[in-house]
Formats: structure tokens, sequence, C-alpha cells
């Protein structure tokens, strides 16, 4: 059911929407100011366009909804004390399948994977020479570089990982069965094996240590984050789902997982994450950019159309800006044109914007292209599957 909460909003803006644009300005002046009444009047024809002409503008789980006769679009809207729009944001495109599948969905795609192993595990046992051995524990080990490497297996709780993992030992066991085993006739089996193994081993070498080639000027003095975190998302092709956005194409996504995965207990609470509420620190000198507080955060598993980054802040180092995503509502503890120094409070991790779990979106960007990011106190590559510790303890300020 959609949030009750939103049906002001929904409201506003079927108003704004249906009012002669002479009305604008006192129905929505903030957004006239900000975005200049042509272009609003260019976007609102466009969304009229694609949607046959406006109908309704309602309520929905993923968001607002502008419809009309050929479909609809998703949108989001802000009041101001007296109920006008302060701000406004309509997709320019159709809306695709937002938020976590339902579980039973989300499941059936580790336990097939799982089922897939576990036969090739068989066959291990059950190869009648050595060839066809060695391919199917070849191929087996392009199965688990997939797993480790790909799928970000560290966000997994233990009761996917272990039996998963266990396939490997079992597999080894199969070894004291090799000296008696012919040589056989399966040799083909041995070369798709090893093909297999070498190609998804390359790949992921390949994709871990993939480089823009253009990183901060400086390396950014320390690790925004204290404890343990992994890399949800970072990389290079297969292990960044960021790459899409040229200003995001070196960002990362941190959480903090267990031997539950990254929640303890109920998914849907945003408490059960361990990296909600988190600290996070200024990684590097500079003077904010933006600062945005007082978005809420996304209920778990519930991705609501909205601003890209939710609350966030933006650090402007004079060579390039650093932004800081999806922070908790309410924590952002500076203000545009401040000056902040590393290890200064910025703010706390939340679920805010395009999220669908608590983590901190981190990317660095010059002239509207992401950079590598390197930090002084964290050696290598930031990749998916990676844990992050930083080497020297951040001076921290609160």
């Amino acid at each position: 059911m959609p949030d009750s909460d939103h049906r002001a909003e929904a409201t506003a803006l079927r108003r704004f929407l249906r009012a002669d644009p002479a009305h604008w300005p006192q129905l929505a002046p903030q957004v006239v100011d900000r975005v200049g009444l042509e272009r609003l009047r260019r976007i609102v024809d466009a969304t009229r366009d694609r949607v046959g002409g406006i109908r309704e503008v309602a309520d929905g789980p993923d968001g607002l909804t502008v419809g009309g006769p050929a479909g609809h679009v998703l949108a989001w809207a802000r009041l101001d004390d007296e109920g006008r729009l302060a701000a406004l944001l309509i997709s320019p495109a159709r809306p695709d399948r937002r938020g976590l599948p339902p579980p039973l969905v989300r499941w059936c795609t580790p336990a097939a994977f799982a089922l897939l192993l576990w036969l090739r595990v068989v066959s291990c046992w059950t190869a009648t020479d050595g060839s066809g051995w060695g391919g199917s524990v070849l191929g087996l080990t392009a199965g688990y570089v997939l797993y480790e490497g790909y799928w970000a297996a560290g966000t997994d709780p233990w009761w996917v990982r272990r039996p998963i993992e266990a396939g490997a030992l079992a597999a080894l066991g199969s070894v004291w069965r090799l000296p008696r085993l012919p040589w056989g006739d399966h040799r083909i089996h041995l070369m798709v094996g090893a093909a297999l193994a070498v190609a998804s081993a390359v790949a992921l070498v390949r994709s871990r240590r993939h480089s823009w080639g253009t990183a901060t000027a400086l390396p950014l003095a320390a690790f925004p984050l204290r404890g343990d975190w992994y890399v949800g998302q970072g990389g290079g092709r297969g292990l960044n789902h960021h790459l899409a956005a040229p200003e995001q194409r070196g960002a990362v996504d941190l959480v903090q997982v267990g031997s539950t995965g990254t929640h303890r207990g109920d998914r849907r609470a945003l408490t059960s994450y361990p990296a909600y509420g988190a600290a996070v620190h200024a990684p590097c000198d500079g003077q904010v950019a933006a600062a945005v507080d007082g978005l809420p955060d996304q209920a778990p598993g519930v991705l609501r159309y909205g601003p890209l980054y939710g609350n966030h802040v933006a650090v402007d180092t004079g060579t390039e800006t650093v932004v800081l995503a999806h922070l908790q509502p309410g924590s952002v503890a500076v203000a545009v044109g401040d000056r902040v120094r590393t290890g200064q409070f910025l703010g706390r991790v939340g679920n805010s914007g395009n999220s669908t779990e608590p983590h901190l979106h981190l990317h660095a960007e010059r002239e509207g292209l992401g950079l590598d990011l390197v930090f002084a106190d964290v050696g290598g590559r930031l990749h998916r599957g990676r844990t992050v510790r930083a080497r020297t303890a951040n001076t921290l300020r609160q």
C-alpha cells in the first residue's frame, strides 16, 4: 500500500500539471525560479506527450505516478510550508521494475547456482578417467571464480555460503581417486574446463584491476568510515553497476557484513543493518559544494522514485568533487560553503535516494567524469568482494 504521507504531494502535483502555466509561479515558486518557466513548460509538455495526456497523478509503491492513456511515468515532489511545490522531478522514461524481487525469486538464483556446482562435484566423484576428472575440477573452479569474484559472496548469509563452499571440499576429497583412474579419451572435457577456468580468472583479474587512467589529483587523505567495510559494488565490467553513469564510473558502494549477510533479523527494518547510522567523515579537505538533508530513508527492499543521491554531501577539493551519498535524514552536519577538514564528521550512513538497503555511495568526479578512487590509508584497488581496512587511524572530529 502507498504511504499516505505522499498524498499531499500527489494532490499538489496534480493541481500544478493541470494549471495554466501562468499560474505556475504561484503554485511552485521555488521550482520556477530554479528551473525557469520555459524549460519547465518543455518538461511538462514532453511528459504530457509521453503519457498521451495527463489524466491523473496518484501515489503508488514506486513513487508518484503521472498517468494518461499511453501509460505513466514516475515523479517526485517536495512541498514547502504552505503546501506549494518546492522541488520536482519527473522521470524522462517509462518506469521499469524497481526494488528487490520477491524472496522466493531472490533465493532461486543462488539455489540454482548451488545445484549446478554440486552436480559438478558429483561428476568429480563419478568420472571414469583422469581427463574427465580434470575437466570437472576445472569447470568447478570456474564456477567458484564466478561465485566468489562476481557474486559479492560476502553479502550472503552463512546458510547460503557454507553449502556452496562445502562443494569445494567435497571435490577436493575426490583427489584420492586420481591415481587409480586411466587417462581416458575425454581430453575435450579437460580442454573445455581449462578454457573456462582461465577465461573466468583472467576476466576477474582484469575487472578487479580496472582503471580509468584518471584518478584524483592527490590521494584522498582518509577512508571516510571506521571499521571493516565490504565493497558491494566497485571495479570494472561485471563488478560495478555504476559504469553506465559517466560521473559515477569509479564509484563504490560500501556495506557492513556479518555471518547473516548485510542484515541481522528483519530485513525490512533499517536498524537490522549494521551499516545504518555509522558515522561518515570527510575523506579530504575542501569546501562543501552540496549538502542535502531531510529526505526520508527508503524502506529496505523498496525503491521509490526520487533524487538519485538522497541526502548527501559533495566536497570540492579544488580539482575534483567527492560525493558521499544515501545519508540518514537529519544527520548531515555541514552546509554549502563550509570548509571541511579531513576526518570531520559529515553525517551518518542511511538509505535515502536510489538505495535498496543502507550503504555509503562514494565517488569522485571531474568535469562530469568519474575518477579512480585512491586513498592514502588504503592500498590497492577498491573492487567488489574486497573488505576495506584503513592502514592508519584517522583523526576524527565530531
